[in-house]
């Protein structure tokens, strides 16, 4: 089965403008993404999906730094990208990743892939009930589950989120939840806003910003020195409904 991974990435965002380009420990933060990404045993290929508007040129000559694909699509209509993307590079199943997340763990990217192969349903992810920390969230469909969603899906937040009109329609598609022994779901280890950043330099800074260590590392740290948890603790997650 061909398995790519299509991470959404733009210059656009409300809260942290060029958050996906922002330094992380001497890296983009889109380059961590890609490089975690790119640990994965079952992916193969890794897919950039921004949009054709001429601030995104530099996620584009990011894209060519970093030797990874890329395709330009539509700007709200992300679903589209996704569909457009996909079957630009002959995609069988789609793993879905989003820009915002430079702790995303291979680990629990694979874990979450083989429960797909192994179980077959039209989609599974780790974020149906949340118990690992929220940006390490993966999601993977097959080909035919995203064209039926790009067909059917009317709603403007099933459009610019991919997946609701998967998850939200459980009489038409077969959903598989990932989960973990331990609840984690109350760490934030993404980037929406400027204290969210702060949180992962402080991490990226304390694992010697060579960004090998994996998801469990961060846990011990966080352990050490709790106090980091505070930096981000406060902000609020942006819903489906939110621009």
């Amino acid at each position: 089965m061909r398995i790519v991974a299509i991470i959404q990435a733009r210059m656009g965002s409300t809260r942290l403008p060029g958050k996906v380009l922002k330094d992380l420990g001497g890296e983009s933060v889109l380059a961590r993404v890609v490089a975690r990404v790119r640990r994965s045993q079952e992916i193969g290929e890794v897919v950039i999906a921004t949009t054709r508007e001429p601030e995104d040129d530099a996620i584009v000559e990011e894209c060519r730094r970093l030797s990874v694909q890329v395709f330009r699509g539509e700007v709200q209509d992300v679903l589209d990208r996704y569909y457009q993307a996909a079957r630009d590079e002959k995609a069988e199943a789609i793993v879905r990743i989003t820009s915002d997340c430079p702790l995303i763990e291979p680990e629990i990217t694979d874990a979450t892939i083989r429960a797909f192969l192994d179980s077959r349903p039209d989609y599974a992810s780790n974020v149906l009930e949340r118990t690992y920390p929220r940006g390490l969230d993966t999601e993977i469909m097959t080909g035919e589950a995203l064209s039926r969603s790009w067909r059917e899906a009317k709603q403007p937040h099933q459009r610019e989120h991919v997946t609701p009109y998967i998850y939200e329609n459980p009489a038409k598609f077969t959903l598989l939840s990932v989960k973990g022994n331990t609840d984690y779901s109350s760490h934030r280890w993404t980037l929406d806003q400027p204290e969210d950043l702060v949180f992962l330099r402080a991490v990226y800074e304390r694992m010697g910003n060579d960004g090998f260590f994996s998801w469990r590392d961060v846990l011990t740290l966080l352990e050490r020195e709790p106090g980091l948890i505070e930096l981000n603790r406060h902000v609020s997650q942006k819903t489906l409904h939110q621009a």
